[in-house]
Order: C-alpha cells, then structure tokens, then sequence
C-alpha cells in the first residue's frame, strides 16, 4: 500500500493538530505518511521531499505549521501537487494570526490551500475530497460521511427539541 497523502509538520509538538488529519484519512482508509520536517531546520530535507513525493504516489499534501510558518509554501513551491496549508497555534505565536498570514499571502504561481486555524480535519476532508474526484470508492465514503453530518444535525434538533424551558416558544 502506497501513502496517497502526505501529512507535514513543521515539529511535533503540532502533533496534537495534525493528528486530526492523521485521524480523518484513516477512518476514510485512505493510506498517508506522516512526518516532521522544518523549513528552517532541515531544508534540504523539504526540498529532497518536494521532489520526490510526486514519484512516490503523493497526490496531496497537508502541511501544517505555527509561528512564521513557512514549511506549506516551502513545500508549494518545490511541486506541482496541492498543498493544503494548517496554520497551527503555537506557544510562540501571535495567537495563531502569524501562522495564519504566512500560509494564506502566498505569491502568485504558488498557491496553497489554507483552512482555519488548527483545522487540520477540514484539511484532511479537502484533501479527500480532491482524492475523490478520481476514485469512486473515496467519493462513495466521502458521500456517506457527508450524509452522516446530516444525521448528525437532524438527531442534535430532535433533541433540542425535547429540551424544556418556561419561556420556549416553538
């Protein structure tokens, strides 16, 4: 079994973040890898990385990142295949809003999808959802998790609604 997605870290202490994505593609039993690697620390293995994870089967990467944030584009801009960006809060930042800029102001010619802060399972849905579009067994499971939230939401107003309070109007 090949990784299909490739879930990057900038250090493990985003673990904890990115263990949503981690979490998200192995319900969907879609196969990933996960590592750390930093943009600023090991660069070389970034750019060893971005030139190899298309020939290995890679189609998708999720790259999540706190503080400067730079590791998503890094990554964007040494291959072709998307790259979805997690902004991660972290002890150093400045309240997630220099993760945020760093990954969403990219250039143009180097684009990177980029969810909300610490959003990692939104990363790993898109990152299905794009998987999809070329594999029907994916679409089939990304169709029952999207019917699944339905449920979910429908069950959640049947219960408010058995909820009593004195000034309720229904």
């Amino acid at each position: 079994m090949k990784a299909l997605v490739s879930i990057i870290m900038g250090s493990t202490s985003d673990m904890p973040v990115m263990e949503q994505a981690a979490k998200f593609l192995d319900e969907m039993e879609i196969p990933f890898e996960i590592n750390a690697l930093s943009a600023h620390r090991t660069p070389e293995r970034v750019m060893e990385f971005t030139e190899n994870a298309q020939k290995r089967g890679i189609k998708v990467v999720i790259a999540g990142a706190g503080g400067a944030a730079h590791l998503p584009g890094v990554i964007a801009a040494g291959t072709t295949l998307p790259v979805i960006g997690v902004p991660v809060r972290s002890s150093l930042s400045l309240d997630g809003w220099d993760s945020i800029l760093s990954i969403l102001q990219m250039p143009a010619g180097i684009p990177v999808a980029t969810v909300a802060l610490d959003g990692a399972k939104n990363a790993a849905i898109l990152a299905t959802q794009i998987l999809a579009l070329s594999d029907q067994g994916i679409q089939l499971a990304l169709n029952q998790f999207k019917k699944d939230l339905k449920t979910k939401v429908v069950k959640a107003n049947e219960d408010l609604r058995k909820a009593e309070f004195r000034f309720r109007v229904t």
